[in-house]
């Protein structure tokens, strides 16, 4: 398998973006310059791999278009501990919650997001085992 290993997110103002990240899920982040095209870099887990050692993957999957499912895109879903405290962080830092929670079976509470620059992400608070 070719596993997903990077996710980008669009920024239109890099200062609020990082805001919103770092204060709603407590991701660091480099700014690398106009030689770098003013990428931002975000980590989101340290990782304990050796060197020449894969960091590790990301799973994904795939759902089917619903014509009353507002901003159906491809996504990126954050874990969180407690999803209402998550939604209230968003909510404080400018973004949007589509709807509310809801529960996937076997998985946990789930909620998208639009967050300060328009991107859709959500988040899933896991089921406790």
């Amino acid at each position: 398998m070719n596993p997903v290993v990077h996710f980008e997110i669009p920024y239109k103002n890099p200062e609020r973006a990082v805001n919103f990240y770092s204060k709603v899920f407590e991701w660091s982040h480099e700014q690398l310059g106009p030689d770098m095209g003013n990428y931002i870099l975000l980590t989101t887990a340290i990782s304990d791999a050796k060197p020449g050692e894969a960091a590790g993957a990301i799973n994904g999957g795939m759902f089917p278009f619903k014509d009353d499912w507002p901003a159906q895109y491809p996504s990126i879903v954050i874990a969180v501990k407690d999803i209402n405290e998550t939604i209230l962080k968003i909510k404080e830092n400018g973004g949007e919650v589509l709807g509310d929670p809801m529960l996937i079976p076997g998985t946990g509470l789930y909620v998208s997001f639009l967050d300060t620059e328009g991107s859709r992400l959500s988040v899933l608070q896991p089921v406790s085992k």
